[in-house]
């Protein structure tokens, strides 16, 4: 009660926050006269100059007012569009580092031009995140004009680029690119060899364009770049032959809720027997250890066949299996399901199977943009997240006001008992908007669902427009031109579309249709004019019938995607309305306890094609997808704590390998491997504390053998001789070690000695990272059994994966030594053939997968020359054997400069 009242009086934080930041915008409005009097040369001019003032000292805090007042006028004289005080304001949030929720149609691709260009002034280069090519290529194109007129670079990433031209657009001061690019630059970066191969900066400052669905949607599953396993495709295909045999409840039961499905103890027998008569289990039973292969087949076969649909989930098409994604209806060509899962999918499809794969490098979107300095996003909707985007990310939402008010008219939701009766007062609403020229979008929740909405519509003579996955290519056009006069538009979730839908229709899009190239430039402007003058006049009818009308067929589970499929409508003040149809047979109101709500309404004698409008309603629907987006946050939440353990790490790897690749001189970090390696092998053969008798001099010279190729005649006398200790066998073994190491120096070189070590270093630490990838998989796949023996399986996973990590440590230094004590070069051409072998590693084809996503990974040679600023240390360079800086008394290279 108080702090209702509070809110009353002072306003809520998200008010405060605001009324703040008023002072700065009236301070770059002041700024608009005097900049309007500058020529263009004096307006670009301002660059170098505040260039020159961050170099002096002022920070971009203390320019902000300036610049953003000349990226506005800028904006005015380039693109003839000036930057609202909510723009400006959407402006000041970004920078600072925060969310700004900006309403559809209020210009955030313009609001972006202000943070961009006054961080880009470091010189550190900024990214803005999109969600596909397309819009990373329109934005790029479109806000680079007022960055190349005030005297900035700007690149863009996009699929099928190579190498050179990858750190030709990191280099830019202003980068566009997909969240997907990003992440796999940054992972293929961490596979390279020399500093000059590496295409990115350091992650310095980005914007995520559709935060929502970058952060919170595509949280759950990792980017993944992978190499090709073994053939084991005929496989998949027999398993799936035996699923149609087993019944639903009868052999295997289905959580919707958790999206599982588990067998039955009938349904296991059922599918041993089977296996067994089809000759794939040889002997045993179905649990035996030798048939854990068999389990995983037989469980993602039952997985694509009971869980995933068809037109919901995935399509085909040309023969693929294409995954679909929930939240946007995209098509996600490239992307895999992973752990065998899209392989189960193609054997259902009767598709050629592709082969499975091997993890080489991996991170979740969580924590790669995590990594950068500073993170800032917009999007329409992301108010219902803001614990989940403060708890991770430590990202705040702030909640800007529109432009001019919103005067859309959001109806109550109409229930109705059954589908048929909610799609048939669907299609007589749409008929009634469709007979008076409302235009009309009606959203749906998958592919399926808006064909079948499509047939009923062309069965009742209705003219309408589709955007699905199937037509994805038309996606722009259909969506700028759903605003048309008695325009009928049916549409998959509207996430991350990136076209607004203007009343009217769009005049560009139709300029750029409709006028053909050939026409010569003096009839332009007349035709122009004509089709811009219709737009306005079609745009004034419109807005008379009652603008854009928002119809959907189901409520999403996440409140979200609801939002965003109603922001279509009452852009920047526009008029408009929406209502949502349901039926108790809809997958949120089945699963969440519709069925007492079905027996009370028939008790209540609601009758056939009669519907429930109320309030109430609303309330109890929105409560359910609150429950949902909860427990969707706590799987995030829990993936994410796992992905923590990998991702410290990863980071540890990955800024052992940056260092690794920036030294020339690995000689020091070598020898003192060695010598480690070589204290240790003493002490555990002969402890200071043990007797002449117990000393295990055979275990000693074996070692020694195997580790650094050194054999010492006479080893065995030395138990008998006087006045030998450990100490001195220890002296005597480094001499021995030595003298063989400078004869190999000698014997190869100094300059191709210095060669191996940073290559072999290198390839030994990938091709254990490798491994270790793949033992950390299989210790999370089975850690979740140690809670019924009573134990906290995090805990259990955090003590094992630490384990494993410094055996993997460990396993890196002898290797290296290993290797370098015993590999032979005897020919210039062998040195040659190490290059070429290390040229064509790089150039293997790789898989990359969200969650599996199959491509070739193009990688071009490194360039000439590396234009980027060189990674420099902060501080003196501690050397290896002098005392670690972070005071524990131990030696640097045993304390924090281990190789670690």
């Amino acid at each position: 009660m108080f702090s209702t009242l509070a809110r009353k009086i002072f306003g809520s934080r998200n008010d405060r926050y605001l009324r703040k930041l008023q002072g700065v915008i009236d301070q770059i409005n002041s700024l608009e006269a005097d900049l309007e009097k500058l020529s263009d040369d004096a307006l670009r001019g301002q660059t170098d100059l505040f260039k020159r003032r961050l170099q002096e000292g002022e920070t971009v805090d203390d320019l902000l007012p300036e610049a953003f007042a000349v990226v506005r006028e800028a904006s005015k004289r380039v693109l003839g569009m000036r930057h609202f005080d909510t723009q400006l304001l959407g402006g000041l949030v970004l920078h600072q580092g925060k969310i700004a929720e900006m309403r559809t149609g209020e210009g955030k691709t313009l609001v972006a031009t202000l943070p961009l260009y006054l961080n880009a002034l470091t010189g550190k280069g900024v990214h803005l995140v999109t969600v596909n090519d397309y819009l990373a290529q329109r934005d790029a194109a479109w806000m680079g004009k007022i960055y190349r007129f005030l005297g900035m670079s700007v690149g863009v990433i996009i699929h099928g680029l190579d190498d050179d031209e990858r750190r030709e657009a990191y280099n830019s001061d202003i980068t566009y690119g997909t969240n997907n690019e990003f992440g796999f630059d940054f992972l293929r970066d961490n596979m390279k060899f020399t500093v000059a191969e590496l295409v990115q900066r350091p992650l310095h400052y980005a914007i995520v364009d559709e935060v929502d669905s970058i952060l919170i949607d595509e949280a759950r599953t990792p980017l993944i770049i992978s190499g090709p396993t073994e053939d084991n495709t005929d496989k998949y295909y027999r398993v799936d032959r035996l699923i149609p045999h087993l019944q639903k409840l009868v052999h295997f039961t289905i959580d919707e809720k958790s999206r599982t499905v588990v067998f039955t103890e009938e349904g296991s027998e059922l599918i041993e027997n089977l296996l067994i008569e089809k000759g794939i289990i040889k002997s045993g039973n179905l649990y035996d250890i030798g048939n854990v292969e068999t389990v995983h087949h037989v469980n993602q076969a039952l997985r694509a066949h009971a869980l995933f649909e068809k037109d919901r989930d995935y399509i085909v098409k040309d023969g693929e299996v294409v995954i679909i994604d929930e939240f946007t209806g995209r098509m996600m060509p490239g992307r895999r399901y992973s752990d065998g899962l899209h392989q189960a999918l193609e054997a259902k499809e009767h598709v050629i199977i592709q082969n499975e794969s091997q993890t080489l490098a991996s991170i979740t979107f969580q924590n790669l943009f995590r990594l950068y300095n500073k993170l800032a996003g917009m999007t329409g909707t992301a108010d219902t997240e803001a614990s989940e985007f403060e708890s991770i990310y430590r990202l705040e939402v702030i909640i800007l006001p529109t432009h001019r008010p919103m005067i859309r008219i959001d109806h109550d939701d109409v229930v109705y008992r059954t589908h048929e009766e909610k799609l048939v007062a669907i299609i007589e609403e749409v008929r009634d908007c469709f007979e008076r020229g409302q235009p009309v979008l009606v959203g749906t929740i998958s592919i399926e669902k808006s064909e079948e909405l499509s047939k009923r519509l062309r069965k009742e003579k209705i003219q309408h427009t589709v955007l699905n996955a199937k037509y994805h290519e038309k996606e722009a056009e259909i969506v700028a031109q759903a605003g048309r006069k008695g325009a009928v538009t049916i549409a998959t979730n509207m996430a991350g579309r990136g076209t607004d839908i203007q009343l009217g229709g769009n005049p560009d899009m139709r300029i750029a249709r409709e006028i053909a190239e050939n026409v010569p430039e003096e009839e332009r402007p007349a035709l122009e004019a004509a089709i811009r003058a219709e737009c306005a006049a079609e745009k004034a009818e419109v807005i008379a019938l009652g603008g854009l009308h928002i119809l959907s067929s189901e409520r999403h589970e996440a409140r979200r995607i609801d939002n965003q499929l109603r922001g279509r409508s009452g852009r920047q003040g526009d008029p408009g309305s929406s209502r949502f149809y349901l039926s108790l047979q809809d997958d949120l109101m089945r699963i969440f306890g519709s069925e007492r709500m079905d027996g009370m309404l028939q008790k209540l004698g609601l009758q056939e094609g009669e519907a429930i409008i109320h309030p109430w309603i609303n309330r109890a629907i929105e409560s359910a997808q609150k429950k949902v987006e909860g427990r969707n946050f706590d799987i995030r939440k829990n993936l994410l704590k796992y992905d923590d353990v990998m991702n410290e790490q990863r980071k540890v790897v990955y800024e052992q390998r940056l260092e690794i690749m920036q030294q020339e001189d690995l000689a020091d970090y070598i020898e003192s491997i060695r010598e480690e390696l070589l204290d240790a092998l003493v002490a555990e053969s002969v402890p200071e504390t043990a007797l002449p008798e117990d000393w295990q001099l055979d275990l000693l010279q074996a070692n020694l053998l195997r580790q650094f190729g050194v054999h010492i005649n006479g080893m065995a006398a030395w138990r008998d001789e006087d006045g030998v200790t450990s100490h001195i066998i220890l002296e005597r073994a480094r001499q021995a070690m030595q003298t063989h190491i400078q004869e190999r120096e000698e014997r190869l070189g100094a300059t191709l000695m210095r060669y191996l070590e940073k290559s072999i270093l290198l390839q030994v630490l990938d091709s254990l990272w490798k491994e270790h990838l793949l033992n950390m998989d299989h210790l999370k796949e089975g850690i979740h059994l140690r809670g019924y023996a009573q134990k906290d399986p995090l805990n259990e996973y955090k003590r094992e994966a630490f384990q494993l990590f410094d055996g993997m440590l460990n396993r890196i230094k002898e290797e290296v030594v290993e290797i370098l004590c015993r590999i032979e070069v005897s020919r210039q051409e062998e040195v040659e053939e190490l290059e070429a072998e290390r040229a064509a590693q790089r150039d293997k084809k790789l898989s990359m997968h969200h969650p599996s996503y199959q491509e070739e990974d193009e990688e071009g040679s490194p360039g000439e020359s590396d234009s980027r600023t060189p990674y420099r240390r902060e501080g003196e360079k501690v050397g290896r054997n002098a005392p670690c800086p972070c005071g524990s008394g131990k030696k640097y290279k045993q304390c924090c400069g281990q190789l670690a």
